[in-house]
């Protein structure tokens, strides 16, 4: 292991930024950048589908294999990101609470106003459970080897991304399918086994995604003991790091804002 990179998981460690305050866990600038990138990918995916969805914009494309890739690459960055990220928390409660209240946020709102687009169990839903989940399983999962970590997390939620369909297996490729008594109710619906008539905008279940959030967490583990930590503060574009550090409250404001643009442009062309 390089001497920055021991130095760096040191004061991860002891909880203290280089040059700052003790009590403060470091703040790497390109991880905030990265999520920043991931950020305004996911700003045009959405003006894209309210576009085709909501305003009645034909965009053949949109239902393509192409677009379905995008906003895979969309929620695998979110999720990897966040699993990556989970080690850097200092109150690993409190944002885990913050992110799943929000996601129930969403939820109420959606329902009270736009209940044909209903968010239920989505991806803030997720990320709130994972991080919580994860308070408990950190001392059971650090005794891994971080590459067999990676490689065995990423081969189960591989295995399981079809749960939602009632199969084990990957996109198109089903290989076995599972028993139907096992898609039942809501709590079977939040743990992947989605029951019958349920619907939501946004849905992200426990599995297979959790599994993806562990890969990030052992990709961590991976980083930290190779060269490419010593690019992880690097500052790159504030303005990118400035949309990471507040993902939170951009992605709670985004979906009005982008309605709220729609409907003037919308006006303005009628």
């Amino acid at each position: 292991m390089s001497n920055v990179a021991i130095k760096l998981e040191r004061d991860e460690q002891e909880n203290i930024i280089p040059g700052g305050k003790s009590g403060q866990v470091p703040r790497y600038h390109l991880l905030d950048a990265l999520r920043g990138c991931i950020l305004i990918s996911m700003f045009l995916y959405h003006g894209t589908w309210d576009l085709v969805y909501i305003f009645g914009v034909k965009m053949d494309w949109f239902q393509s294999a192409i677009a379905h890739v995008w906003q895979q690459s969309i929620c695998w960055g979110f999720i990897l990101l966040s699993g990556f990220c989970w080690h850097l928390g200092s109150n690993k409660w409190k944002r885990g609470l913050q992110v799943f209240l929000a996601g129930a946020v969403i939820t109420g709102v959606t329902y009270l106003f736009m209940r044909e687009n209903i968010i239920i169990f989505g991806v803030l839903t997720l990320l709130g459970s994972c991080m919580l989940l994860m308070i408990g399983l950190d001392k059971l999962l650090r005794k891994w080897n971080c590459y067999i970590g990676a490689i065995f997390f990423f081969a189960l939620f591989f295995l399981t991304r079809n749960v939602n369909r009632g199969f084990l297996g990957f996109e198109t490729w089903n290989l076995l399918p599972l028993p139907q008594e096992w898609y039942a109710n809501e709590l079977t619906t939040y743990l992947g086994f989605m029951e019958p008539g349920f619907f939501s905008t946004d849905y992200f279940s426990l599995i297979p995604w959790v599994f993806l959030f562990i890969t990030g967490y052992y990709l961590h583990g991976i980083v930290m003991r190779g060269k490419v930590v010593e690019c992880l503060n690097v500052s790159v574009c504030r303005w990118l790091q400035w949309m990471g550090r507040n993902s939170l409250l951009l992605y709670m404001l985004h979906q009005p804002a982008l309605y709220g643009i729609l409907c003037v442009v919308d006006y303005l062309v009628r």
